[in-house]
């Protein structure tokens, strides 16, 4: 094994100390950080949920037109496919209004 010599130690401490000084001049900002990261986050919140109700009114369109088409061709399995359609639109809705009231936006 190779010493380490008093210059390299020193060095080493010294590199070390002005490594944890850079550290905690930047933890002490995070507070801030944190709340800017917040603010930004929640105001997401609002547009996000119109998109999803957008996405469930469309995905309703798309679906009762399915639907039609099958009850017109006479197809059996109308009802399961009317159930899984409406279940998607029912699951976005819930979904949003959920994740808003969650966080208070």
């Amino acid at each position: 094994m190779r010493k380490i010599t008093i210059f390299k130690r020193k060095h080493l401490l010294v590199n070390a100390m002005l490594l944890m000084s850079t550290v905690i001049a930047r933890a002490q900002d995070g507070a801030a950080g944190i709340a800017e990261a917040d603010t930004k986050v929640r105001s997401y919140f609002e547009p996000g949920t119109n998109l999803m109700y957008a996405i469930g009114a469309v995905l309703g369109l798309v679906g009762a037109v399915k639907v039609f088409q099958k009850w017109n061709a006479g197809d059996q399995d109308t009802s399961k496919v009317a159930a899984a359609w409406f279940g998607s639109c029912i699951f976005l809705v819930v979904v949003a209004t959920v994740l808003q009231s969650f966080f208070g936006v």
